[in-house]
């Protein structure tokens, strides 16, 4: 289990720090530009660790479902989704909707076995701790006077004018 708590805190460290860099990347191109290269590097670097680490077999498929085929498809959205909405709202804004909404929807789709999973009975105290990260939300949110972000139609700081 340990293994399993560090692994995950190292996926949303990195998970972060890729929302940041994509974001640096769309002030330089657009969404769609980024999205290609930040998935085709994804691609390569794949590509690359999966012949290092498991040679011939990485492309051994059996037993595999064919809507699964589709989870590229999905990332593509992920992507893109992602860019916007650190563009609009702010990277820590933007992430912790995200988070929240994954959160969301898996206990969603463990309650009710889709996609394969094994169904996990609901609690009320999932409930609770969804709402709980919600509020939290909220109160980041509504709690207090923040920077501007910046001009919402290009992603650049807003600088102030100087009239002396």
């Amino acid at each position: 289990m340990l293994i399993g708590l560090i692994l995950a805190l190292i996926a949303g460290c990195l998970v972060s720090l890729q929302n940041i860099f994509n974001s640096k990347v769309n002030e330089h191109t657009g969404s769609w530009s980024t999205t290609t290269l930040v998935l085709g590097m994804g691609f390569i670097a794949s590509l690359l660790m999966g012949l290092i680490m498991e040679g011939k077999n990485m492309f051994t498929l059996q037993h595999m479902q064919p809507w699964y085929w589709f989870s590229g498809m999905i990332g593509v959205g992920v992507v893109i989704c992602l860019v916007q909405a650190t563009r609009l709202l702010g990277p820590t804004y933007a992430i912790s909707i995200v988070l929240t909404s994954q959160l969301g929807f898996a206990l969603l789709w463990d309650s009710l076995g889709w996609l394969g999973l094994t169904k996990v009975p609901f609690s009320f105290n999932q409930l609770i701790g969804v709402l709980i990260i919600v509020g939290g939300i909220l109160v980041f949110k509504l709690g207090g006077a923040r920077e501007p972000q910046g001009d919402s139609s290009t992603g650049k700081p807003q600088r102030a004018l100087n009239l002396k």
